[in-house]
């Protein structure tokens, strides 16, 4: 039996045609991406990520949340982030222990080393060399990292007792200032009065920084000697540290804004910490009686190689945050660009594009 089709034309049902990327039509990285859009796969992705970037940059009313995690700061994207904060287009940071820590080297004038594969990771140990796939961290620049932490401690009390992540981001953050040694993070965070979450602390070397300063204050409060102590002595004071400052000061701010975007590099603790707050705001009015307006992100950009068929929340699609009422329906206006990629390739080039064409913008050339 011969089946008839309707053979249809695009045009007509209002397809959107592809076109052939040509490279002699492009003259700025702005162009690139726009030019992508209207290609497939991956390159679709990344300039249909352009435009809801720069969507949400003229959304006055949103405010944007960036989430980081793997080791960007080491793989040296951090300048990155620096001019996302001092442009305006991040009004809250939600990152790793490990990326804020290692972009601190940064900060204070210290570097990162490219690896060398004919040594050993037993002659890095050694040598005072930690490897992060291809890129050296001294262990002294740690230490150095932890001086500047001690010296903040020493210096600074919260006014009811307690730091938080976001507490000691900020005071960090004009320790750098005041330091005037570099570019960072949490520099320009503080002055554009950014706050920066660390969701999961004692995992980095701040927190490990954070519990040593701790423990060392109650020797000495206690009159201990440190070398008799055992382990089980030495591990009992506990920093005046509560993680649930942050949560609710990330909460109050979400629950103030119109409307919500999220850029997302990588996925990790802080992409799930900083998108829970719909659900949060939810069951909160539903388990207490408050009439707490709920609230979604509309805009979404993810730069994340890790596939869906996992099953882990790093490779979870927006489509499925919907489901959670983390994320408003694209039926409803939700817009969002998931790119497969590795960030350190896609990321430089798409906020490249994103700056030439704020500037391009604000200068009013057409």
């Amino acid at each position: 039996m011969m089946i008839e089709r309707d053979l249809h034309d695009g045009r007509e049902d209002g397809l959107l045609p592809l076109e052939s990327l040509a490279l002699s039509d492009v003259d700025s990285f702005a162009d690139l991406m726009r030019a992508m859009a209207k290609t497939s796969f991956g390159g679709r992705q990344l300039g249909e990520a352009f435009d809801i970037l720069i969507e949400m940059a003229h959304d006055r009313q949103c405010f944007t949340v960036l989430t980081l995690s793997g080791a960007m700061t080491v793989a040296k994207q951090g300048r990155i982030v620096c001019e996302m904060i001092d442009r305006g287009l991040v009004h809250a940071v939600v990152a790793t222990g490990a990326l804020i820590a290692h972009g601190l080297t940064e900060s204070i004038g210290l570097t990162h080393y490219r690896y060398d594969p004919g040594k050993s990771d037993t002659t890095l140990f050694q040598q005072g060399y930690n490897r992060i796939y291809d890129t050296l961290e001294m262990e002294s620049n740690l230490n150095d990292i932890e001086r500047l932490v001690r010296a903040v401690l020493d210096q600074h009390r919260p006014i009811d007792g307690f730091w938080s992540s976001a507490r000691l981001c900020r005071v960090l953050g004009h320790k750098l200032d005041e330091l005037d040694e570099g570019p960072g993070i949490l520099r320009s965070a503080y002055l554009r009065e950014v706050p920066v979450f660390i969701p999961a602390f004692t995992d980095s070397e701040m927190g490990l920084d954070v519990a040593t300063w701790a423990m060392w204050k109650a020797f000495q409060a206690e009159g201990k000697d440190a070398p008799t102590l055992t382990a089980e002595e030495v591990f009992q004071a506990v920093p005046n540290f509560n993680p649930f400052l942050d949560l609710q000061q990330y909460a109050r701010l979400i629950a103030a804004s119109d409307v919500l975007g999220i850029m997302t590099i990588g996925g990790g603790v802080p992409r799930n910490w900083a998108q829970q707050v719909g659900p949060y705001l939810d069951i909160t009015n539903h388990r207490l009686g408050t009439r707490i307006r709920p609230t979604r992100f509309r805009y979404g950009v993810r730069i994340c190689p890790e596939p869906v068929h996992w099953g882990g929340l790093s490779g979870c699609t927006y489509s499925e945050g919907v489901s959670w009422g983390k994320f408003v329906p694209p039926a409803e206006g939700g817009r969002f660009a998931e790119v497969y990629a590795d960030a350190t390739i896609a990321w430089p080039m798409l906020m490249k594009a994103v700056f030439e064409e704020l500037d391009r913008q604000a200068s009013g050339v057409e």
